[in-house]
């Protein structure tokens, strides 16, 4: 019986390379942003390689899941990574029920400079950061897990600790596998990958943590403004690092 965890983070973080970690476990295969196709449908979003997206996944939600928890995995792991904005208000999350979840989260300044950087704009709804805690308090409701999150951030300073703590939550062995992956794309990527993988497929590691300075237009401070409550709530509930690591 295999074990399918989700993974839910908004855009512009380390997700990617998250998925990396969980694939080059021996025991795992991974599923990238499933739900893609079915939110460009909806939305119109003029995002890179629309038309190839819609082309390549089902656009219809139900298929996505019937896909995502009834399809035969050869593994006794499925990593699914999702993205939050693409879980559009009022879809029905029933199926979450019998997965196991984990949230990765970003600080949302971070999030809007990046975004803004690959995008040209970044809009709230964009990162998905409002829409993130949203899910964590419905998937909590649906599920009764007492579901991990973690912060890119807390990651990148600190990696196996981190993704140790997230098997110990989710009740499954770490492996050391996750912390270092061959350079290069994977089969598993999404159509997408050759907009937005870039940097990931040069890595072979979680990249080590460094600040960066950079300045926020008045309008990216709006958005940062907005959502920071909502980030601000995931993260005190995020697995923290050694009090020694932790600034």
């Amino acid at each position: 019986m295999t074990t399918r965890i989700a993974m839910w983070s908004g855009p512009r973080n380390i997700s990617t390379a998250m998925m990396r970690s969980w694939e080059n476990r021996s025991d795992c295969e991974v599923v990238d942003e499933p739900f893609y196709g079915f939110y460009l449908k909806q939305t119109q979003s003029p995002h890179p390689c629309f038309e190839d997206i819609l082309a390549e996944q089902s656009t219809d939600y139900q298929e996505v899941v019937t896909n995502l928890t009834q399809t035969h995995c050869k593994t006794p792991l499925q990593y699914q990574k999702h993205m939050t904005h693409h879980m559009l208000d009022g879809v029905d999350l029933s199926w979450t029920k019998n997965l196991k979840h984990c949230f990765l989260i970003r600080d949302p300044a971070q999030v809007v400079n990046s975004y803004t950087n690959s995008m040209g704009q970044c809009r709230a709804q964009d990162i998905g950061i409002v829409r993130q805690a949203e899910l964590y308090d419905e998937i909590t409701q649906i599920t009764g897990q007492s579901i991990p999150v973690i912060d890119s951030n807390d990651v990148l300073k600190n990696p196996k600790y981190i993704l140790s703590e997230v098997c110990k939550a989710l009740a499954i062995p770490f492996d050391m596998g996750m912390l270092a992956w061959p350079k290069g794309p994977r089969d598993s990527d999404g159509v997408w990958a050759k907009h937005w993988y870039h940097s990931v497929e040069k890595s072979t590691g979680f990249a080590p943590y460094g600040q960066r300075d950079f300045t926020l237009n008045e309008q990216q401070l709006n958005v940062v403004q907005e959502v920071q409550p909502y980030y601000e709530k995931m993260a005190k509930l995020r697995i923290m690092l050694p009090d020694a690591e932790s600034n």
